[in-house]
């Protein structure tokens, strides 16, 4: 019998070899750029003599481009100049390609990271962190039961929150484990080369501010020690961490978890009630990043004691964040409600509140958050993978419920455990003085405004979902979704804008994302036939229009995903021009900038089965963030905007994306004999 270490290589052996994310041809993405910036100028210059040379205007500078600088920039690429380019502009004949000399990927190696997430100075809070509400466990008993109400030495913790709590710490690291041991997605299959190398960036690491440009922490270089084997636990924004893992590696049980949160809160309780109150770094790290760099560095100077702690929550596995409801929430807000209030409230915990904002390090990629309802999610810092991973990795989490026999009963509550002959908990202090606690003041009053600002709210569209979508109007989902949005957007704002879908490269190695541009020339026809003063166009024509927007975005959705986008590498077109070299008229065309204001800004997750909501912020301050679950029977929709606007108006949106939906399976029933869609809208 082999060992598990000698399978598992020997699984690697087999494994297939990723592909490296190609360098688009320079020619192609000119004319597929173009060709995306054609809906804008058919917007902007509404007499065909004026489109034809406005197009040709841009037709001109890309040509230019393509015949000079830009091959130029291709070539810092991919590799060798052409020759006729060697002698105009006097260059090496060859050159090192970025390409070439990059260990894994062009992009992710060297520009990804820093320009889509480092560099943005911008707080975390709503603005880049994601977050993703969890369907309620019905193997918790409902809320009159005694053991759910909170009890006396637990700071306003409740049984069934700690429970569930190590039971979702424990099923999602065991996750994480069957990864690392290929029992889940061996590495035969190109899914578990993606999935274990991007969940593995998931864990044991964090972002850190610096002036400028953010960087992340590097990976233990003990895995075995205290710190990597261990658990960032916030409780009334005290800092704490337990192991979750033996000194040998072995993952502890859900109840040995449960065991050790219940010392976490038991001495959070005795802090309290002696009369401390916890400094607030979590605040801190909500703030702008330049701000936060500068007050982490002075953290970090007070002691080293400051130093130990940082690198201990920089180190640890994950974080779980246990929050209290108040006694009037606890008495007004059912647990299993699905009611619109409650599950904003729910959204709007994960996301962040008013009273939780401490109580997070929002600079961690993964936490967990409970309420004392058990009520749960998770939150994230963005850049070290994508918001699908983990989901993914929630999903294996919530998908089984808390077995309460796994858990001790009642009277042996607070019986103690052996616990590996560790102790159960180790505390973070922080050395502070009256400028840092000024500091915070300040941070939380910024973080307050954006909590203020965010207009969030989750949209369940429950007439259909994807088996209707598939099975009768014989669409993709992603691009019928799509379309609809198009369509809200443009009842509501009477203009078209950018629109930005996340699609994944995951088919290359290290690959993250490319842009899919959903505003297209079809779907901005079809859009107009459907509008109010359009309506001489009939259902079927209408429909027509839909089927060829919707074609169009799947051929779109193929290229992006096979590394054949265009914002990828017009990004890298843009890194490798030199400073002393002027910038070219393509670059600097006001709808170059345009045809890249997301304005609507958007991600499909999976099929949710498991999610209340999700969601992340708008990318501009009139605009909105949508991400959407897209399942059987309904789509859900979290979408975020800014009150501060009076161009957007979520509430509004939500009404606009249910028309839009609704209006689009009449036009899909258009030319069905009558007894057919008789039949079918008996199902709607």
């Amino acid at each position: 019998m082999r060992s598990r270490s000698s399978s598992n290589s020997a699984l690697s052996s087999q494994a297939p070899k990723l592909p490296r994310l190609p360098v688009p041809d320079l020619r192609k993405t000119l004319d597929k750029y173009l060709t995306s910036i054609e809906p804008f100028l058919r917007e902007s210059e509404k007499s065909p003599q004026s489109f034809s040379a406005a197009y040709q205007v841009r037709k001109q500078w890309a040509d230019e481009f393509y015949a000079g600088i830009g091959s130029i920039l291709q070539e810092r690429l991919v590799g060798v100049y052409p020759m006729k380019l060697v002698r105009i502009y006097k260059l090496t004949p060859r050159t090192t390609a970025l390409e070439k000399k990059s260990p894994n990927n062009w992009l992710d190696d060297n520009f990804w990271l820093k320009k889509a997430y480092l560099e943005w100075r911008a707080p975390l809070l709503i603005n880049s962190n994601w977050w993703l509400a969890f369907y309620d466990d019905d193997l918790i008993p409902p809320a009159s039961r005694e053991s759910y109400h909170v009890k006396e030495g637990m700071a306003g913790a409740t049984t069934w929150q700690l429970r569930r709590s190590a039971w979702l710490v424990h099923r999602m690291l065991e996750f994480k484990d069957r990864l690392d041991t290929q029992e889940l997605h061996p590495e035969t299959t190109r899914t578990g080369i993606w999935l274990r190398d991007s969940t593995s960036k998931m864990f044991n690491t964090a972002r850190i501010p610096q002036q400028h440009s953010d960087i992340l922490s590097t990976l233990p270089s003990k895995p075995h020690s205290l710190p990597a084997r261990s658990l960032l636990v916030m409780f009334h924004n005290f800092c704490y961490t337990i192991p979750v893992y033996s000194p040998a590696g072995e993952l502890a049980s859900s109840r040995e978890i449960y065991h050790r949160l219940r010392q976490v809160v038991t001495d959070v309780d005795a802090r309290r009630n002696a009369g401390e109150e916890a400094f607030p770094i979590g605040v801190l790290s909500a703030d702008d990043r330049d701000i936060w760099a500068k007050n982490l560095q002075y953290l970090l100077s007070l002691s080293p004691t400051n130093k130990t702690s940082h690198e201990a929550l920089l180190t640890s596995v994950m974080a779980l964040s246990l929050e209290v409801t108040s006694a009037t929430h606890l008495g007004h807000d059912q647990p299993h409600s699905t009611a619109q209030d409650s599950l904003d409230s729910h959204l709007h915990l994960i996301r962040g509140t008013s009273d939780n904002i401490a109580n997070r390090f929002f600079d961690k990629p993964y936490t967990v958050l409970v309420d004392s309802l058990a009520r749960a999610g998770a939150s994230g810092e963005h850049s070290p993978c994508d918001a699908l991973v983990p989901s993914i990795v929630a999903e294996y989490g919530v998908v089984q419920g808390v077995e309460e026999a796994a858990f001790p009963t009642p009277e042996m509550e607070d019986s103690p455990t052996a616990m590996g002959g560790e102790d159960g908990f180790t505390r973070f202090d922080w050395v502070a003085d009256d400028r840092l606690s000024k500091e915070c003041q300040a941070a939380k009053q910024r973080a307050l405004e954006i909590i203020k600002d965010s207009d969030d709210s989750v949209l369940w569209f429950d007439r259909y979902g994807t088996d209707w979508i598939k099975g009768v109007a014989k669409f993709s989902p992603d691009a019928y979704i799509q379309m609809a949005l198009q369509l809200a957007w443009y009842r509501t704002r009477g203009e078209f804008t950018a629109t930005y879908e996340t699609v994944l490269t995951r088919m290359f190695k290290r690959g993250r994302t490319e842009t899919l541009r959903s505003f297209t020339s079809d779907s901005r026809a079809w859009v107009l036939a459907m509008t109010e003063y359009q309506k001489q166009s009939d259902p079927q024509t209408q429909f027509n229009l839909l089927t060829k927007a919707i074609t169009t975005h799947a051929k779109l959705t193929r290229e992006a995903a096979t590394g054949r986008g265009i914002d990828r590498h017009l990004l890298g077109l843009q890194l490798v021009l030199k400073p002393e070299e002027p910038l070219p008229y393509l670059f600097t065309d006001p709808l170059f900038l345009k045809s890249q204001e997301w304005k609507l800004s958007t991600s499909g997750l999976s099929a949710g089965h498991w999610f209340k909501g999700t969601g992340f912020g708008a990318a501009f301050k009139d605009g909105y963030g949508i991400n959407y679950l897209a399942a059987p029977e309904m789509i859900k929709f979290g979408i975020e905007s800014k009150f501060s606007s009076p161009a957007t108006s979520t509430a509004a949106f939500k009404i606009a994306i249910t028309d839009a939906l609704e209006d689009m399976s009449s036009i899909c029933l258009a030319g069905l004999p009558i007894s057919q869609i008789t039949s079918i809208r008996s199902h709607l």
